[in-house]
């Protein structure tokens, strides 16, 4: 059996995820990984028993034979890595957010069509047990017409985090509350829901020493005509405390929640479906905010590049969480409404 052979770029906080979901799937191996901080790079090599590691990812492309590589950098720099993945002619998965504007993640879409290799964008949420529960639920029309959602991103950043890496918390390489850790509730209420109509945002940085947004709510009017509200902080004490979806409508009413939509905290609808019988068993306890969704996330990316499944997650896709959240920059920015695309 030949096995995929995987690289990765950027050996910080998120690549155990990736490391710990490979050395799950049988037909694939990472070979090697990259950072420009060589202990980082050479930690990551012996704890995963990756044969090599490299502190210039360039060289890394050039030397090793890839099927693909992963990219956990700073956010704003997963298009440009991205895109000399892609100039490689090796297959792209990046984490989120794919960039930190849309022109950025245009770029990288565009690299990847011109080279005729895939862009996956890590969105493990989607496929929490929990999660799958309620996109069934609404692909099911068991709501009836839905009137209103409510994504809450109650967790805890102590200045701490900020501090240990240079680039968290600034404008270029990273975002705030909604572009670092809300992006995934930004995704899924898109998933859910459908294309947003348009924005109305606040911010503020209220207790971190950063550039970008701590603390901040917005209201989402989408093209169905459901309103939702998106309120997120990083200053909730002790520790997080919850990262939730509640949806509303005329047959049924669901919160799914926990400290990372890891728990069915309601689970209501007018009509009985077997799912419910599911319902009551699907919560788990994740070991962290990140789930358990890279494990299955990196089965359907092997079994893509197998030939023998259908991405789950694109580039196009992908690029929708970024044009929300930028629309939520520039309302809260400019006091005003902002209209979607951009």
């Amino acid at each position: 059996m030949k096995k995929l052979r995987y690289g990765l770029i950027g050996c910080g906080r998120i690549s155990k995820n990736h490391f710990e979901a490979v050395s799950q799937i049988a037909e694939a191996d990472y070979v090697a990984c990259a950072d420009v901080i060589k202990e980082k790079a050479e930690q990551a090599a012996k704890t995963y028993q990756i044969p090599k590691y490299y502190t210039n990812y360039l060289e890394m492309l050039e030397k090793e034979e890839l099927d693909a590589v992963s990219i956990c950098s700073p956010s704003g720099m997963h298009p440009l890595h991205g895109i000399d993945v892609a100039d490689h002619k090796i297959n792209v998965i990046t984490e989120k957010p794919m960039a930190i504007n849309i022109e950025a993640a245009d770029k990288l879409i565009k690299a990847c069509d011109m080279n005729n290799v895939h862009l996956f964008v890590v969105k493990q949420n989607r496929l929490n047990s929990t999660m799958q529960l309620l996109k069934n639920a609404i692909d099911k029309n068991r709501f009836g017409r839905i009137y209103m959602a409510q994504a809450n991103v109650f967790w805890q950043r102590p200045q701490a985090y900020y501090d240990a890496e240079k680039w968290r918390g600034t404008w270029e390489f990273d975002g705030g509350a909604f572009m670092n850790q809300a992006s995934h509730y930004v995704d899924a209420i898109y998933w859910l829901l459908g294309n947003v109509d348009s924005v109305v945002a606040t911010t503020a940085t209220m207790a971190r020493k950063i550039e970008a947004e701590d603390t901040g709510c917005a209201i989402l009017k989408f093209r169905s005509g459901i309103i939702a509200t998106l309120n997120v902080t990083m200053l909730t004490y002790p520790k997080n405390f919850e990262g939730s979806i509640t949806i509303i409508g005329e047959k049924g009413t669901v919160k799914v929640g926990g400290v990372a939509v890891n728990k069915i905290e309601k689970w209501e609808f007018e009509d009985y479906d077997d799912d419910d019988r599911i319902a009551q068993d699907a919560n788990y306890q994740p070991p962290n905010v990140y789930g358990f969704g890279h494990n299955p996330y990196y089965r359907n990316v092997t079994d893509v590049l197998l030939g023998i499944g259908i991405p789950s997650t694109d580039g196009r896709d992908g690029r929708k969480s970024v044009e929300i959240i930028q629309a939520v920059y520039q309302s809260a920015k400019l006091g005003k409404k902002i209209s979607l695309p951009l």
